[in-house]
């Protein structure tokens, strides 16, 4: 009967027409939910001849270099010779799995790197097999590899309804259980909680207000380093909770309220760049909903031009409400700040900031004398600035972009490859904000930008050349 059930199970599992829903499904998980994370996926099949099924399927949906074959081709089937790998060779194309940068971005597998193997840009598995209690629970652990400070959980689909009783096959308490393997189902119920768990930070906060004025009443909320650390905590839960449930239409109630906490959250981080593990970059659904509509900022930078001015600086050091001009200068200062979080240069004023805001705030020192101490901080960070040479990667970015560009050159046009390069540059440097490379809004808008550039110079049907210009942009900017 046990050996029925097991043909049973091959014939239906290779039906035609559920592989190619199953595979469509995948590939459009796998770029709405893990590519724009920067994170890799792993399909796990039935059995060997799946594992060639599924690979043809998925070529049908994205790039065939997109995914890759990982079996022990042993038999005499003629169609598993070209999986046939020694040791050596699996390893570089498990390597080549590991690398962010590589086009590799799935693994087609039946029985292989299920137990043992290491990927932590490993984050989703599509599991489209029964398996055995302790292999699934270790396959399971293949996705929730932490990988630095970017992945706050792994992502299993189950396509044979695998996870239906898995605690009770693990032996496990089923509450414990669940507690490290959620259903989406379960963050959704959770999501409004989490919500209103962190607006409840801010009663009577009027948040369609823009600009200093909307971020100071917020901030007016976390007056000390113990409540926006509370704050912090609440809303790096409701962050993972949005992580995980992107893109699902659920979200969409709540992206007013989630984008403006996101705002709320960043201009309260300390701009050392240290400080408690709840203090985190955000998650790239997060960024990308933040800069999905690219328009120009509410909140303006002038701080060149009041330390500067020595009118302007006096019309600011004698404010009617020195309090909030304060408060702005300093919302200022950390945004700049903030862009240099991991420049050596500007430490030492991250951490005098931090260091001022704290006596402000224990009552130390007084409105005025803060608002001129942040004053003298602003003139020593603009002045810093100016004395930091340009990036050095950005640099390094000219200098590959100059290189390839001298490649496609003519006669005609001896003078073309330094105005290419300049233009790219400018328009990227513009269109850009930091973490684009990990959302798909961030690469449409710089892509819509390099074939713009090209276009300008009757190079836009070298596919191959924006291909090139592009993985530089990516690497250097």
């Amino acid at each position: 009967m046990f050996l029925v059930s097991i043909s049973k199970m091959a014939v239906l599992v290779k039906v035609p027409d559920r592989i190619t829903t199953i595979c469509a499904d995948i590939a459009e998980h796998y770029q709405q939910k893990v590519s724009p994370n920067g994170f890799k996926g792993m399909v796990v099949t039935y059995d060997q001849e799946c594992c060639l099924l599924y690979k043809a399927e998925l070529d049908q949906h994205l790039p065939p270099e997109a995914s890759e074959i990982i079996i022990s081709a042993t038999g005499k089937d003629e169609r598993l010779k070209p999986y046939l790998r020694s040791r050596d060779q699996e390893e570089k194309l498990l390597d080549r799995f590991r690398d962010p940068n590589d086009p590799l971005k799935i693994l087609v597998v039946t029985a292989k790197l299920l137990t043992g193997f290491d990927a932590p840009i490993l984050q989703a598995m599509y599991l489209d097999k029964p398996l055995k209690a302790h292999t699934l629970l270790q396959a399971i652990c293949r996705t929730n590899r932490t990988y630095g400070n970017k992945k706050t959980h792994g992502l299993v689909v189950d396509y044979l309804g695998v996870f239906d009783d898995v605690a009770q096959a693990l032996d496990f308490d089923e509450q414990g259980f669940q507690q490290v393997v959620s259903g989406i189902s379960a963050l959704k119920n959770e999501l409004p909680g989490a919500v209103q768990k962190c607006l409840a930070y801010f009663p009577g906060v009027d948040r369609t207000l823009t600009g200093y004025e909307g971020l100071i009443a917020a901030q007016d909320c976390l007056p000390n380093n113990d409540v926006r650390d509370n704050f912090a905590a609440d809303y790096s839960y409701l962050a993972n909770l949005w992580e995980a449930l992107s893109p699902d239409p659920i979200l969409v109630k709540y992206e007013t309220d989630y984008k403006w906490l996101s705002q709320v959250y960043i201009s309260v981080q300390p701009t050392t760049g240290m400080g408690k593990l709840l203090w985190h970059a955000l998650g790239a659904k997060t960024i990308e909903l933040i800069h999905q509509n690219v328009r120009v900022e509410a909140v303006r930078d002038d701080l060149e031009e009041i330390v500067l001015d020595a009118e302007l600086l006096e019309v600011v050091l004698n404010s009617a409400d020195p309090r909030n001009k304060a408060k702005e200068i300093e919302i200022k200062v950390a945004r700049r700040l903030r862009q240099h979080i991991d420049n050596p240069r500007f430490r030492a004023l991250s951490e005098r900031l931090e260091a001022l805001k704290e006596r402000h705030e224990q009552g130390q020192i007084h409105s005025v004398a803060f608002l001129k101490d942040l004053l003298d901080l602003a003139r020593d960070l603009v002045q810093t600035e100016k004395d930091t040479p340009p990036e050095e990667d950005e640099d390094r970015g000219k200098a590959a972009l100059t290189e390839l560009f001298l490649e496609v050159r003519n006669e005609q046009t001896p003078k073309m490859v330094e105005r290419i390069v300049n233009d790219i540059d400018e328009i990227v440097r513009l269109v850009r904000f930091p973490g684009w490379q990990k959302t798909s809004a961030g690469e449409r808008e710089v892509k819509q930008a390099l074939r713009k550039t090209l276009f300008k110079y009757a190079l836009h049907q070298d596919k191959e050349l924006f291909e090139k210009a592009y993985a530089y942009i990516k690497q250097y900017y």
